[in-house]
């Protein structure tokens, strides 16, 4: 969705956008695993987990870390220079994704306000799991705006 910087308080109560779906595969789980150094075995332990749990699952903080990069999309800018993650409320891992599973991104547009010299906007974010019911994640997303510097002056 392509937006002006001064039209984004008319989003709010808006779904905004829908990502494209992204497989959850081994190798990323043991990738994020190497990155975060979290070897517990529910996540890269193929075989006990197949054993115990009917298969590995995703970290939830790999789950997590995909919103950023799903959502940059769904707004397009008109006239911002930048935005700033500005952090997360109420973050819940509701489900596990298990490996072999996709996931998307949802986002809402909640509240909009002026802050430091852009806009906040708090958006609530949901990672849906393919053919589940119950999302893998919910949280309350705070996202930072500004202007372009012609826009500022």
């Amino acid at each position: 969705m392509h937006i002006e910087y001064k039209n984004l308080p008319a989003l709010v109560g808006q779904e905004v956008g829908v990502s494209d779906w992204v497989l959850i595969d081994q190798d990323r789980v043991n990738r994020f695993a190497e990155a975060t150094g979290d070897f517990q075995w529910i996540h890269v332990d193929v075989e006990r987990a197949k054993r115990e749990r009917g298969g590995t699952v995703a970290h939830g903080y790999l789950t997590l870390s995909l919103v950023p990069g799903l959502i940059e999309t769904m707004l397009i800018y008109e006239d911002v220079s930048h935005t700033i993650n500005y952090g997360a409320d109420r973050l819940r891992f509701t489900a596990p994704v298990m490996v072999g599973k996709r996931v998307r991104v949802r986002q809402t547009i909640k509240t909009v306000e002026p802050r430091g010299g852009g806009m906040q906007y708090l958006a609530e974010i949901k990672v849906e799991i393919e053919n589940e019911d119950k999302p893998a994640l919910i949280m309350d997303m705070r996202m930072l705006v500004f202007p372009s510097v012609a826009l500022a002056a």
